[in-house]
């Protein structure tokens, strides 16, 4: 092993005296910074997303959820709703006593908005009241509702879903 380095060190002490030894020219240092710096501009930009991207992602998870929430209404045979207020959003089911949060099921258990406050208008309005700035759409046992447009927005960024009344929620 000692002579495979005196070896090594022997080699590069005559590249020295020939004028051989060679490092990176400045281009190819400027192609690597370059390079470098176009991948975390990349990666940077997936990792802060945009506003709208934020409202466009809460809008395709609660369109989901209140695709379940009726089916859970024509399933469980009783009305379910989903509730909302400027920070944060919940699914209730309809007992005897009145309506009450669905506690045990995960997937429709309360959340809050990524963005807040949340504004949120429904065409055409509900026909069933709930508390002051608070919106509420119920679901029945009926396997077909009215049709109607859920508008989130948040500062200048809104999104729409679309209920076409027979299940299918689209988000805009």
């Amino acid at each position: 092993m000692g002579s495979v380095m005196f070896a090594m060190a022997h080699r590069n002490l005559r590249q020295i005296r020939a004028g051989r030894i060679q490092g990176f020219t400045l281009l190819e240092l400027l192609v690597v910074v370059v390079i470098a710096g176009i991948t975390l501009g990349a990666v940077s930009l997936n990792a802060f997303r945009s506003d709208r991207q934020v409202m466009q992602n809460d809008a395709q998870r609660i369109a989901l959820l209140l695709q379940l929430t009726r089916e859970e209404a024509i399933l469980r045979n009783r009305p379910t709703a989903f509730e909302a207020d400027a920070n944060s959003y919940r699914f209730l089911v309809r007992e005897e006593n009145g309506w009450q949060a669905l506690t045990q099921d995960d997937m429709l258990r309360q959340r809050d908005f990524k963005r807040t406050p949340m504004q949120l208008s429904m065409n055409p309005a509900p026909t069933e009241a709930s508390a002051p700035d608070t919106l509420r759409i119920i679901f029945g046992r009926e396997p077909v509702d009215k049709p109607f447009a859920l508008t989130m927005a948040s500062g200048d960024s809104s999104v729409v879903i679309r209920a076409d009344g027979v299940g299918h929620f689209a988000v805009e």
